[in-house]
């Protein structure tokens, strides 16, 4: 502002204040005197004029900061009020574009479907929590909770209800608990069969989420095993194949490359003797056996050539057929279209190292074909674009082999083994059709059939695949791979399980069973006996604990580990020997079966901690912390103990059993 402005102001502020003071003393004076105007009041009255504009500049600085201060005043009192409102006033909130939305993708904890979003499709806007109990949730505020003083959640608190509301992700991964979101249709949206006539979606709070299976009736050796008819043993991602040379799965679980892992064959020999005797008889489409159905082969070629013939060899009527190498001169079954029913069963005889049998495969979704090659050579899986080849091994060639085969899985185990390692590819067995079936090469060929699966045949190969690769100096079957358990000493290759052996006899003694006696079976069973009586330091299974109670190592470890779940597996073997078995043999494996339920009773307890169970006694054979059974296998402990009590009467088994399955509801032992 330049001088002669600044003057003028002044001039201009200083008149008016002149004329104010001026027309006051005017007005005092007129009422004083009505009228009189003595020279000595209008002395009086110019000196005092001539004062006040000697005093001019210092009282417009004084107005300048008073000016100041009455607006800092008021900014304060504006603040303090705002605060007061928004801290004490429920009613007041701000607008939702101001506040932040909680993102509970932030604290999401291990699997993607445990908090999603409502069945429905139905969004509640605001992160997926839902009103309830009358909680208006514009009004819950954003505060943060203090973990043990260790870290902070971000947390929403309820002035009104004096409650705050913790995201479910952090109380599952902070309590070891599940839940979902549930859509009104499904039955555990009710409680004690009770229907809600509200429809609505609701959260289900699962302290587990692993399933009991309460037994039907004793547990028979010659029935179903526990409850493995709901075992998939194939379709897991650490099986990465059936073998086609031997019928049985191949293990990834401890090395990739893939090994026999003689656990999960006999559980998978389980698996499908039990789901034999719970699902109902299999749909079966015979396409060819020579003498009574005859299919339609085409021959593309005039190289190729099909003949029906009686082989006096074979004893039997079969095809016999020639082609050229390459895939168009296959003599071949076309116009299939057969969908669900996609186990294959064929018998065959390659005759050179260029024979194969090949399926082709549709995806009707995608309208992606695949060929699956089943070939004469020492290969486990290979996968070549959209070829998928299964290996039979060197020695198929010349020799009769029966091949029993799911198409959807060896489709499935392709595509994981050529696609993406975190997420491979996943088929549906409804989106599969066979198109055709043909045969490459020299060979012959009898009785091919589809059908929706063939339980026993995945059964005996699992049992001659025991017979046949069973350890005839110990009588076990080895594991060829290493196994490390955090401090224990590593367990080199060729190390014994009694759970596989547990498992490996009660297949043998269904096999001989079933069989109506075949003494192979029988043979190897009760060979299977002899690591329980050879020290688990001397290559058996046998330990001892406080050097009075005899135990069946799952894991042969230095020390000892006494797994639970392996040991009770193996007791089951020895009684279904004891059940199956002539007297020479079941006397041996009742004593034995005997000694270790005299153990499981006496050390049961020791697994107890009082709101779940241990896996092992690692803590008291390496003086460390426990090593707390996860819920699965906490629920296979249970499983365990409510299947022996209908064996063995003691209440100490059915108490157990039942305490323990408590322990899945969230209940626990008292504190002092």
């Amino acid at each position: 502002m330049s001088q002669d402005l600044l003057a003028n102001t002044q001039y201009a502020v200083n008149k008016q204040k002149t004329c104010v003071v001026a027309l006051t003393s005017i007005k005092s004076a007129t009422c004083n005197h009505k009228n009189s105007r003595s020279n000595s009041n209008y002395k009086s009255r110019h000196n005092f004029i001539l004062f006040k504009r000697k005093r001019e500049p210092f009282v417009f600085v004084i107005m300048r900061l008073n000016l100041k201060a009455v607006l800092l005043c008021l900014t304060v009192i504006v603040m303090v009020i705002t605060c007061a409102v928004y801290m004490r006033c429920v009613e007041f909130t701000f607008p939702q574009d101001l506040v932040k939305r909680w993102d509970r993708r932030l604290y999401a904890v291990g699997n993607a479907d445990l908090l999603h979003d409502q069945i429905d499709g139905s969004d509640d806007g605001i992160g997926g929590i839902a009103a309830s109990d009358g909680v208006n949730l514009q009004e819950l505020q954003d505060i943060e909770c203090i973990i043990n003083q260790e870290y902070t959640v971000h947390c929403k608190r309820d002035g009104d209800n004096h409650e705050v509301y913790v995201p479910f992700s952090f109380l599952r991964h902070y309590f070891d608990i599940s839940g979902t979101m549930s859509s009104p249709a499904s039955p555990l949206t009710t409680i004690d069969g009770n229907s809600d006539s509200q429809a609505q979606s609701k959260f289900l709070w699962m302290h587990s989420t692993a399933k009991i299976n309460i037994p039907k009736g004793k547990y028979d050796a010659r029935g179903v095993f526990m409850y493995f008819e709901n075992y998939n043993v194939e379709i897991r991602d650490r099986v990465k194949c059936i073998s086609a040379a031997d019928g049985v799965p191949i293990s990834t679980q401890w090395e990739k490359k893939g090994y026999f892992y003689p656990t999960q064959i006999a559980q998978f020999a389980l698996s499908h003797y039990s789901k034999n005797l719970t699902e109902p008889e299999p749909r079966i489409r015979m396409l060819e056996n020579v003498d009574s159905v005859q299919a339609n082969w085409l021959l593309p070629a005039k190289i190729s050539n099909l003949t029906r013939i009686w082989h006096p060899k074979f004893n039997s009527s079969v095809i016999q057929y020639e082609t050229a190498i390459d895939f168009d001169s296959a003599i071949a079954l076309r116009e299939i279209n057969q969908t669900l029913d996609l186990v294959l069963s064929a018998d065959f005889l390659l005759v050179t190292n260029s024979s194969s049998l090949m399926i082709t495969v549709e995806n009707r979704e995608t309208k992606h074909t695949y060929r699956v090659h089943y070939i004469p050579v020492d290969l486990l899986l290979s996968v070549q674009d959209e070829n998928i080849y299964y290996g039979l091994g060197l020695q198929a060639l010349n020799k009769w082999h029966h091949l029993t085969r799911d198409l959807h899985i060896d489709v499935q185990k392709g595509l994981a083994l050529d696609g993406p390692k975190k997420s491979p590819i996943r088929v549906k067995r409804t989106d599969l059709r066979i198109l055709s079936i043909s045969f490459l090469g020299v060979g012959f060929f009898d009785n091919i059939s589809l059908s929706t699966y063939d339980h026993m045949a995945n059964f005996y190969d699992a049992a001659e695949w025991l017979v046949n690769n069973q350890d005839q100096h110990t009588g076990g079957w080895p594991n060829p791979v290493r196994r490390s358990l955090s401090g224990f000493a590593e367990l080199k290759a060729g190390w014994l399980s009694a759970m596989g052996q547990g498992h490996a006899i009660s297949v043998l003694a269904r096999a001989y069973w079933k069989s109506g006696g075949d003494k192979r079976y029988l043979k190897a069973a009760a060979l299977g006996l002899k690591p329980y009586r050879v020290l688990s330091k001397d290559g058996g299974v046998l330990a001892h604990f406080m050097d009075k109670y005899f135990w069946y190592e799952e894991y042969p470890t230095t020390p000892a580990s006494f797994v639970l779940n392996g040991f009770i597996y193996s007791l089951l073997g020895l009684y279904d020997l004891n059940a199956t078995a002539p007297s020479f043999i079941a006397n041996e494996a009742g004593q034995f079966f005997q000694q270790g339920m005299i153990s499981l009773k006496n050390m049961l307890l020791l697994f107890d901690t009082g709101s779940g169970t241990s896996y092992d006694l690692r803590h008291l054979s390496l003086g460390v912390a426990p090593n707390l059974a996860r819920w699965d296998y906490h629920a296979t402990h249970v499983n365990q103990l409510l299947l022996l009590a209908t064996i063995d009467s003691d209440p100490l088994i059915s108490r157990t059993a039942e305490r323990w399955k408590g322990y899945m509801f969230g209940k626990r032992a008292k504190h002092n």
